[in-house]
């Protein structure tokens, strides 16, 4: 199924989500939710999630968690990291807004924008959402920046990481490389290469201004071992044919030019008189 015109559908159920009627606040057991299985956030940092809980502990859960009641328990639409980490804080129980009016795609468009609006998403999943919806919905990358509010070139920017090899993806992940280091990356074709430039960079700290220099400069030398190596093959072949040109000259008695390569070309004799000529065609019809 695509849908044009998903903006619009998003930013409704954002409005209505922001502005939900706290008289519709109820507390259920935390035993009673689960997280959503269609969930787009791959990746969670657990450091995040036990700030959170820390915060929660002091001034408990601030925002309720979206839900929808399902047949023996409720499903977690917007909130599953307040969820988890309310479990870490040793919540019995938490507040919540049931949502049973809200779809299966509105709950994974929901689920999508939430992820993609967070300041902790790390890059590969935030490429991996805009993927998804990209996708799922038919959109242009200029229809999506307008939906979440990114520039064109920042979403391309971002997806584009996807094509790097998964481990240097979960290096991403797991913050040993930053994203712009994973864009300079990209300018490799060699995944041995993108692996062993990786490391060094995690090695030795290596910046991203650093890195470039260090791509550049590997570009400029393989530019010059191609440039030397075509030289001395085009050396070596002049230097056969001129030896093919001698060889002609002295068995013709008279100005040859070879032109070409040795696979392809033509070769030119020159003659001065009739005479010259018949004493040629005599030597070549041997």
């Amino acid at each position: 199924m695509t849908q044009k015109g998903l903006g619009k559908g998003i930013k409704a159920l954002l409005e209505d989500f922001d502005l939900a009627d706290e008289s519709k606040i109820t507390k259920i057991s935390i035993d009673k939710i689960k997280p959503n299985p269609n969930q787009p956030r791959k990746h969670v940092k657990e450091e995040t999630i036990k700030e959170l809980a820390e915060s929660i502990k002091e001034k408990g859960v601030i925002q309720p968690i979206i839900v929808r009641e399902k047949e023996d328990y409720y499903e977690i639409v917007a909130g599953e990291r307040r969820w988890r980490a309310s479990q870490l804080a040793g919540l019995k129980e938490v507040p919540v807004v049931i949502r049973n009016d809200i779809s299966e795609v509105e709950s994974l468009e929901l689920a999508l924008i939430e992820n993609i609006q967070r300041e902790d998403l790390n890059p590969i999943d935030l490429a991996i959402a805009y993927n998804e919806l990209i996708e799922k919905y038919n959109l242009t990358q200029e229809e999506l920046s307008k939906i979440v509010s990114k520039s064109r070139s920042a979403i391309a920017n971002t997806i584009r990481l996807l094509k790097l090899p998964e481990e240097i993806k979960n290096l991403i992940i797991n913050g040993k490389l930053s994203e712009g280091h994973g864009r300079v990356l990209l300018a490799l074709e060699d995944e041995k290469e993108i692996t062993r430039l990786a490391n060094e960079c995690i090695a030795k700290q290596l910046s991203v201004r650093e890195l470039e220099e260090i791509i550049y400069f590997k570009s400029q030398e393989e530019n010059q071992e191609k440039n030397v190596s075509h030289e001395t093959k085009q050396d070596k072949k002049d230097n056969d044919l001129a030896n093919v040109e001698e060889d002609l000259i002295e068995a013709l008695g008279t100005k040859v030019v070879v032109k070409g390569s040795l696979n392809k070309g033509k070769i030119i004799i020159e003659y001065f008189s009739r005479e010259d000529l018949e004493r040629i065609y005599l030597k070549i019809s041997k």
